[in-house]
């Protein structure tokens, strides 16, 4: 097949949702030919291949970070994503559509199907529909409502990644739409473990890690707090990401007395990320929402339990008391109470780690590309019978 996938983000740019593409994008390119059109960021050339996966950047305006996307950026995606993808239609064929984010990448995918008379399969990752945490989140909102609907109609196929995120579909904007729900997937991790001593940690703290975008909706202000609340001085912890509340967390930091159990390393590539998540003892999220979030398993993955709230994809997958502790949202005296347990207690936090090793096995990439690849093949078949029947009528 020749897939091209359309998402307004994608590595370095972004979050989960562009990594997960990026997965996606080069396990499938093993087998077929992979074209991504995305959005250009600092210092990131236009057109180049990586990993297999040609990558087209077209020019926005006002993106300036790597990790937050500005509403002009994203705005200024829609027109040039669709003259951009509108030529690269005249020159080369494709046999499938595959766009991530129905706002805001919904219309660039829509209008490159009808263009091309190509079907779109159109993949939600829950922020797009349901940000509990902005006010600019589409389904406060009527037109943009309205908007998405008439994607999700409109699309040959919706996936959505979650049980969350499916009956966010049908809750705020269709029920007329059946998504079909694929699971994300993550690659294997990388091998490597850090030296606590480089970092300047000693065999007995307990680290505690969380890793993703320094916005809102991490509610990493939570976490820094609740090191002061937990009484420790054996806790630490190691917030892995950047963004723009970098400056006000560190200030937080500082305001609560635990600047020197508070450590923030910024943005890491895979490889030390993944060293330092097995150097770890206990995953910690206070994140509002998460459409399914990956960085849970990879957590487990590196045979660490985690603790978060319930509010979202990853439902799907943790069990309190088995993968850790789900708590309620926004519950923090739940939250320290589950944290001082595990903290208190390495023997749950070892068999856990084992059990979440285990559990895992199902969430790697290889396991959602051939879900992916199955769903374009349906699609496609469908798409050339209509043609064939209409042809002979």
């Amino acid at each position: 097949m020749r897939i091209l996938f359309c998402n307004y983000e994608y590595p370095p740019l972004g979050g989960g949702g562009g990594v997960v593409n990026a997965h996606l994008a080069e396990e499938l390119a093993k087998r077929h030919d992979v074209v991504v059109l995305t959005s250009r960021g600092p210092a990131l050339s236009k057109d180049y291949v990586e990993k297999g996966v040609r990558v087209i950047r077209v020019p926005v305006l006002m993106r300036r970070q790597k990790a937050a996307a500005s509403m002009i950026s994203m705005l200024s995606y829609l027109p040039m994503g669709v003259l951009q993808g509108r030529k690269l239609l005249k020159q080369e064929h494709f046999d499938i559509i595959n766009t991530h984010f129905v706002i805001p990448t919904g219309p660039v995918g829509h209008a490159l199907s009808r263009f091309g008379r190509i079907p779109n399969v159109l993949s939600v990752h829950g922020g797009d529909l349901y940000d509990p945490s902005k006010w600019t989140s589409p389904h406060r909102h009527v037109l943009l409502r309205i908007s998405i609907q008439r994607l999700l109609r409109q699309a040959n196929r919706v996936v959505g990644q979650s049980l969350n995120t499916v009956n966010n579909v049908a809750t705020y904007y269709t029920s007329e739409v059946k998504p079909t729900r694929i699971p994300l997937g993550i690659p294997r991790p990388l091998l490597g473990q850090a030296n606590r001593h480089e970092y300047g940690f000693k065999n007995e703290d307990i680290l505690l890690v969380t890793v993703g975008r320094l916005v809102v909706r991490k509610a990493v202000d939570q976490l820094i707090e609740l090191v002061g609340n937990l009484h420790d001085n054996r806790v630490h912890l190691v917030i892995l990401g950047s963004g723009p509340l970098n400056d006000e967390l560190r200030n937080l930091a500082a305001q609560q007395a635990v600047v020197d159990r508070v450590h923030f390393y910024g943005h890491v590539d895979e490889q030390e990320k993944f060293r330092i998540l097995r150097m770890a003892d206990i995953f910690v999220s206070t994140s509002q929402h998460e459409g399914f979030g990956l960085v849970f398993l990879e957590a487990m993955a590196c045979g660490l339990p985690v603790v978060c709230y319930d509010h979202g994809g990853q439902t799907d997958f943790l069990v309190s008391g088995k993968t850790g502790y789900l708590v309620r949202l926004n519950d923090h005296a739940a939250l320290i109470a589950s944290i001082r347990c595990l903290v208190d207690n390495p023997a749950n936090r070892q068999t856990m780690g084992k059990s979440n090793q285990s559990l895992v096995e199902s969430y790697y990439i290889d396991h959602c590309a051939s879900c992916y690849e199955e769903l374009f093949k349906e699609v496609i078949t469908e798409k050339e019978s209509v043609i064939g029947f209409t042809h002979r009528s």
